[in-house]
């Protein structure tokens, strides 16, 4: 005989009258929070978030003179939805900004670890200034690099290109080193911002911090900063270097 079959008749009478009030809940019953039965829990991604830091932030020494580098970029906004401001470029020892590269993007997610970016750039600089529409995905690749890849095209019709790569290797919890790799290509050369057609130039370095906290993390590294092609051209005719070692010391903040 089946177990159904063996409950007394009596208790099962006096469960069915039992008022609903007074049965027990199921023990995987979750709270409503005040909503109807059966209605379906908000999903709390609608949030507005901000976050900005500073990857580069350093003075950098080759022997006989310093430079200022920035790079940085911070973002407001969703999960989903974001508007994200990056900027980037060089003081030189004299005084005169190179390199200013400024973007305006709209973020928008598209994977779990990669986002579709469009918006306009801006090279502000002791040089010509140059407005282009930017477009590119970036995002957190297979084994955690950091990967940016962004289209550039101008008014002019120059096309333009830019890849940026980098990898936190934890030496310990604290101690972390990065390598760092930043490419830029142009269809067309540029006399007036002394840019060439084709690989243009590399920016890259390798960087040791320590993070006494996750927002605040002093480093030292070296880095390598080479003109290629009519770029590197370009370079000579000014009296500028075409390829330079430094060492590099600064300070890595976010908030």
């Amino acid at each position: 005989m089946s177990a159904r079959r063996m409950i007394p008749l009596g208790a099962a009478l006096i469960a069915l009258a039992a008022p609903a009030s007074a049965q027990t809940p199921a023990a995987n019953d979750e709270p409503t929070l005040g909503l109807e039965p059966g209605a379906m829990q908000p999903v709390m991604d609608r949030g507005i978030f901000a976050h900005a830091i500073l990857n580069e932030n350093e003075g950098r020494w080759n022997g006989s003179n310093t430079q200022y580098r920035w790079s940085g970029e911070g973002w407001l906004g969703t999960d989903y939805d974001k508007l994200w401001i990056k900027s980037e470029g060089t003081r030189q020892s004299n005084g005169t900004l190179e390199d200013g590269q400024h973007q305006f993007l709209y973020d928008r997610a598209i994977t779990t670890y990669f986002d579709l970016q469009g918006g306009l750039r801006s090279d502000l600089d002791s040089r010509p200034t140059r407005n282009w529409a930017a477009f590119g995905i970036q995002g957190l690749a297979p084994y955690f690099f950091d990967l940016e890849l962004t289209g550039y095209v101008s008014s002019g019709g120059h096309l333009a290109a830019k890849f940026e790569a980098f990898y936190d290797l934890l030496l310990t919890n604290r101690l972390i080193l990065q390598p760092q790799v930043e490419i830029d290509l142009y269809s067309k050369a540029d006399p007036a911002r002394l840019t060439g057609a084709g690989f243009a130039d590399i920016d890259t370095g390798l960087r040791l911090r320590y993070e006494f906290s996750r927002n605040f993390a002093p480093y030292i590294g070296v880095v390598y900063e080479g003109n290629f092609g009519q770029t590197a051209s370009y370079a000579k005719r000014a009296g500028e270097s075409t390829g330079d070692f430094r060492f590099a010391f600064g300070v890595r903040v976010w908030f």
